[in-house]
Order: structure tokens, then sequence, then C-alpha cells
């Protein structure tokens, strides 16, 4: 199922900020599809500054004069509302909006998210062409969200019910940079000079005393023997062995918690 069939749609846009803002939000969650109604600034400088690298989805923004060429083709289109309407109508969440969109778009049916005006959202009239208003529950005492952030939050949702109805994961592991390093396991040849660099620094520290060594190397040779070290691993061994022994000889050293 493709995230193509689903547009974003933005009516009477004021400010050519939040259509850029609105663009990356897209970009970022797979989303391709803008429908620009009317913009009061566009195409603008501002728009493609807001992108930050989504000016793809700005070159192929559609521009219509109403509503309702915005929404041709449609079989779904939901509607933001932040405020009650004297008509009832069937209300979603965010997270039940991209359900729905989700599964209608993977029916192969068009669905369309529409936002309204910066200053006054969505008029009665253009909300009666919607099947679902979608409320996004933010404080009541402070509940305005900026357009782009609005955008940000239902096509964050689509993207999550999307990554579901395809079985993908919904986190990703970080990889370090270093992941190969820790995925090979140290050679037999590191492990020797280990053990030599172990050896002299315990005998610098005084930990140790060569004359008198009892069974102390053997037994971390079995304990080190026991734990599968990595190449990485070895490497961080090491260096905390040559801070120990520039530490003992009262040399500058590195303090890794600052």
């Amino acid at each position: 199922m493709s995230l193509q069939n689903i547009r974003v749609v933005l009516v009477n846009t004021s400010h050519a900020g939040n259509i850029g803002g609105a663009a990356r939000a897209m970009k970022n969650m797979g989303l391709s599809r803008l429908v620009l109604v009317e913009p009061e600034d566009f195409p603008s400088p501002d728009a493609v500054a807001r992108a930050s690298g989504a000016t793809d989805i700005l070159d192929a923004a559609q521009v219509v004069g109403t509503l309702e060429e915005a929404l041709v083709g449609c079989s779904l289109v939901l509607g933001t509302s932040a405020r009650d309407r004297r008509i009832p109508w069937p209300l979603l969440d965010p997270r039940e909006c991209a359900t729905v969109s989700v599964e209608q778009a993977a029916c192969g049916s068009d669905v369309a998210l529409v936002f309204g005006r910066e200053y006054a959202g969505l008029t009665n009239e253009e909300l009666q062409r919607c099947q679902y208003h979608v409320h996004i529950p933010s404080d009541p005492q402070f509940s305005s969200l900026n357009l782009a952030a609005a955008v940000q939050v239902l096509t964050y949702e689509v993207r999550m019910a999307w990554l579901a109805a395809e079985g993908r994961p919904t986190k990703v592991e970080k990889l370090e940079t270093t992941a190969m390093l820790d995925a090979q396991p140290v050679t037999v040849d590191e492990l020797e000079n280990y053990f030599g660099h172990l050896e002299q620094t315990l005998v610098d520290i005084g930990f140790l005393d060569p004359a008198k060594p009892r069974h102390l190397m053997p037994r971390l040779r079995r304990l080190y023997g026991r734990s599968g070290i990595s190449k990485l691993e070895m490497n961080i061994l090491r260096g905390i062995l040559t801070e120990t022994q520039k530490a003992a000889r009262g040399e500058p050293h590195k303090r890794r918690s600052e």
C-alpha cells in the first residue's frame, strides 16, 4: 500500500513559511501530494526556506482555486477542526483519523487531509464537505496549533498506522558508526597484547607485585576468556589502561565525564 493515495490540502494559507513547514512535515513522514487552495503567497522564498530540503514537494504542489477542485477523486475527506460546531459531525482523534485514512488508501481510494486558515481554520461550509472532522486534543488552556505543527501531528499518525498495516517496525535500533567493530570478536594476538598492557598497568599502580604475582593474571585471563570481547570493547579497555597509566605517572589524562 502506498502513501501516495493520501493528499494534504491547505486552504487559503496566509503565511508561505507554513506551506514550507507543512511540506517538510510531509516529507519526514513519507507523504508527497500537496494541494494548495488559494494560497496568499506561493511560490515564495519563505516556503522554500522552511521546507528545509522538501522543495520537491513544493515544486509538485497543485494550486487550485476552490476546495472542490482540491478534493476531486477523493473517496474520503477528513477536515481538521479546533472548535465545537453547531451541527454535530462524526469526530475522530488523530490516531483514528490515521487508521481510517490508511485503510481507505489500502483499498486504492484517494484520501484528503484538509487543513484550514491559520487565523480561523475551516469554515462551516468547508467542514460540511468532509465526512469526518479531526480534533487534535491539545491543552485547552493553549489549544491553537501552528499549521505546520498540525500537519506534522496528523502525518506522523498516518505513518505509524501505515507501518503497522505493512507489518514494519515502528522503532529501529540506532547503530553506532563503529557497529562493525562491535560485531567482530577480538583476535588471540590482540588479546595477548591486552594482557601484556593490563599486567604492566597493574604493576604501575601497585596492584600487582611482579616478585609475587600469585595467580592474578591467570584468573584475569580466565575472566576475560568468558567475556567474548569484541574489537570495539577491546579498544575501550586499552584506552582505559592508557589513561590509568598516565594518571599513575601524574601526566595529563582525559576525563570522560567532563
